[in-house]
């Protein structure tokens, strides 16, 4: 038997599955929360769970296979380690481009001489002495480094590397590792982001790593990419990036093998954020502009997804503009306060009852913070006097002192130091028994207590708890509605160059979704099939369904679709580079480690075939694939010159893809074999 293990690491639950690869079947599967303070501990019950749950030796597994949200989470709330970047040959204004600014969100940046030109020459030499004094100033988790031009010519970002490892030991990302876009600010920005992202991937690994030994299981652990294909696990340490949307891409691949469907929208709600493709022809689609997460584009290539903060786990915004009043959902995750209750049920119902007793209901009442114990960095003595007063999970208005901290509490949310409980739709679900699984009791008061707000008119929020959970639960069904209207209209080729996200707002289409019948008749669907993801999809999605007039498929085991998805793919390694001419009999090959001059074309497109074939085939390898199918694409651009055709320049492609590597390699694969397949050639 092949059996793999399937693990995805959510925000809220951390799934396994073993998967049968022989005969494509699921022999168990389990879920378990997640522990952010130490994420083996989640990721060790639910492994064990779906072990017990197929009845088998831990030491029959061939392969491990991880997806995870929690990358895609940091970004959509804004969250992530203080990094610093240094920016090498660029001007100030570009700081402002490409949300570039945005992104860095305060965190240091170390502007510096350097860079180069668009042909790869040296345009100023680099301030290496200015970066060494400019360490000294900084204490972050780790270094973003981004210089001009530096996908002709990697040499800057490479010395201010070397230099930053051996002055600080912090990690370092290079931008032109990550993309070989020349847009500067947006490789920044994408190598910022991975400096941020480095610690909790690195986390997450190593509490996979560590809990799978344990049990015994020797076999290669491989992380699901945001394109649907594999890696291993070193080489996800090196590029986190490359995991946002890691849990989205694996579910579209676990919808496909779950359903068989070749053209459906696939939505996954789990306990942060709903994520929604479109399948087409069986395969997902991959957006060429690159991973848009959290309000940023950036350079990762990845399944074409709509991410929204919206999830069973959303803060629950109380509106109190206007007369009528009302919610909106998040984009940030809370601590559902059901939840908080199982391990801390003394603390959170005695605070709720002693707010309950109280005439008037407080800003901070039913909300709680959480101490996550990670180490802080670059802290502000407010922020550090606050972080040392939450010692333990507490009440949220026991651990403010003043107005003041309240700025400063948010600062520590969006480092992830901290996190906040509050009413979430979660909460909502357990008052109206849909959901059962944590403190029923704690929901309903935590909702009675919100349901005492006053709106513009002054009247109360609702009666009761289970009036106000049921207007919380619509408020999601309506938010997730519009989400998928928003991306049918992106899908729709007859609405191309349209806002989709208009057209979903439109009052003339919730009038057709209402079928409204009048002086006019208007009528309007979804007209392909739905499909529903994730653990409480069953409980919430026949509404959106009804909502949409569409058909809502949700499969057996939709629960647990990550995880399935993580073990079905395959690894696939792109290595890309660029051939440009600066004029007649003047070839320069943009190798990785600089610029290569060549008296003829066909030479230089040749030695960038043979360099990208062998860069292409090593890092397929170290994603941990085993047989190997190679493919090459070049694009060639030129122009007419006094009606003479003349080269500009070529983009080369080679793809390596192929099965990743199990435990018991049969002994046909293990002398090596090569031999032609497909459009390419196969190397074993």
């Amino acid at each position: 038997m092949s059996l793999f293990l399937g693990v995805d690491t959510g925000g809220t639950y951390t799934d396994a599955v073993i998967l049968d690869d022989a005969t494509d079947r699921v022999l168990g599967k389990a879920k378990s929360l997640t522990t952010r303070q130490d994420l083996s501990l989640g990721i060790g019950r639910a492994v064990d769970a779906a072990l017990e749950s197929a009845g088998i030796a831990p030491g029959d597994v061939a392969m491990v296979s991880l997806s995870t949200t929690l990358a895609t989470n940091a970004l959509v709330e804004g969250q992530g380690g203080r990094v610093a970047l240094v920016f090498i040959g660029f001007d100030e204004g570009d700081l402002e481009r490409g949300g570039l600014s945005e992104a860095l969100g305060g965190d240091p940046v170390i502007r510096l001489a350097g860079g180069h030109s668009h042909a790869g020459q040296e345009a100023a030499a680099f301030d290496a002495a200015g970066l060494e004094a400019a360490l000294a100033e900084h204490h972050v988790m780790g270094f973003a480094v981004a210089a001009r031009f530096a996908t002709r010519n990697p040499t800057h970002e490479l010395a201010a590397r070397d230099i930053i490892r051996r002055v600080t030991g912090r990690p370092v990302t290079c931008s032109h590792e990550l993309s070989a876009n020349l847009n500067g600010p947006k490789r920044a920005l994408t190598a910022v982001l991975n400096a941020r992202l480095i610690g909790m991937i690195d986390r997450l690994v190593a509490a996979c790593e560590s809990h799978v030994k344990k049990r015994g299981i020797d076999a290669p652990l491989m992380v699901v990419r945001g394109d649907g294909a594999l890696i291993s696990a070193a080489m996800v340490r090196e590029r986190p990036i490359e995991t946002i949307l890691s849990g989205p891409a694996a579910s579209i691949v676990g919808a496909r093998w779950l359903t068989g469907a070749t053209d459906a929208l696939v939505s996954d709600i789990g306990g942060t954020t709903t994520d929604i493709a479109m399948l087409k022809g069986g395969l997902p689609e991959i957006d060429p502009l690159g991973a848009r997460v959290g309000g940023y584009r950036t350079m990762v290539e990845a399944v074409a997804m709509r991410t929204t903060g919206l999830g069973g786990d959303s803060e629950a915004h109380l509106i109190l503009t206007g007369l009528e009043g009302g919610f909106r959902l998040g984009p940030r995750r809370l601590i559902p306060v059901s939840l908080l209750a199982v391990d801390h049920g003394a603390m959170v119902h005695d605070a709720l009852d002693r707010a309950l007793g109280m005439e008037s209901v407080g800003e901070h009442d039913g909300r709680f913070v959480i101490p996550m114990g990670f180490e802080p960095a670059g802290l502000t003595p407010r922020e550090a006097a606050l972080l040392a007063r939450i010692t333990h999970p507490m009440a949220l208005a026991a651990a403010l002192t003043s107005r003041l901290e309240v700025a400063a509490m948010e600062r520590l949310v969006a480092r992830g130091l901290v996190m906040l409980a509050g009413v979430t739709p979660s909460d909502a679900s357990h008052v109206l028994g849909g959901l059962s699984d944590w403190d029923a009791g704690a929901a309903e008061k935590a909702l009675r207590l919100l349901a005492r707000r006053r709106n513009g008119r002054g009247d109360r929020m609702a009666g009761d708890a289970a009036t106000l959970a049921r207007a919380i639960v619509d408020q999601l069904t309506e938010q997730t509605a519009t989400c998928l209207l928003e991306a049918a209209f992106g899908e729709d080729a007859a609405f191309e160059g349209q806002d989709g996200d208009t057209l979903a707002q439109h009052p003339m289409l919730k009038a057709a979704l209402n079928q409204h019948r009048g002086v006019m008749e208007l009528s309007a669907r979804v007209g392909v099939p739905i499909i529903g993801l994730g653990a409480s999809a069953p409980f919430y999605y026949g509404a959106v369904g009804v909502r949409l007039g569409a058909q809502m498929i949700l499969p057996e085991h939709s629960g647990v679709a990550n995880a399935i998805g993580a073990v079905v793919g395959q690894v696939s390694q792109r290595a890309t580079g660029l051939v440009t001419s600066a004029g007649e009999g003047q070839f320069t090959a943009h190798m990785t480690y600089g610029p290569e001059r060549y008296s003829s074309k066909e030479a230089a497109i040749d030695a960038m075939l043979v360099a990208l074939t062998a860069d292409a085939i090593a890092r397929a390898r170290l994603a941990g694939a085993d047989e190997l199918l190679i493919a090459t694409n070049q694009d060639e651009r030129g122009a007419k010159v006094e009606g003479r055709a003349m080269f500009v320049e070529a983009t080369i492609t080679v793809t390596a893809s192929g099965r990743p590597r199990v435990a018991h390699p049969s002994p046909a694969t293990e002398e090596g074999s090569a031999g032609i397949s497909g459009t390419g050639y196969k190397i074993t």
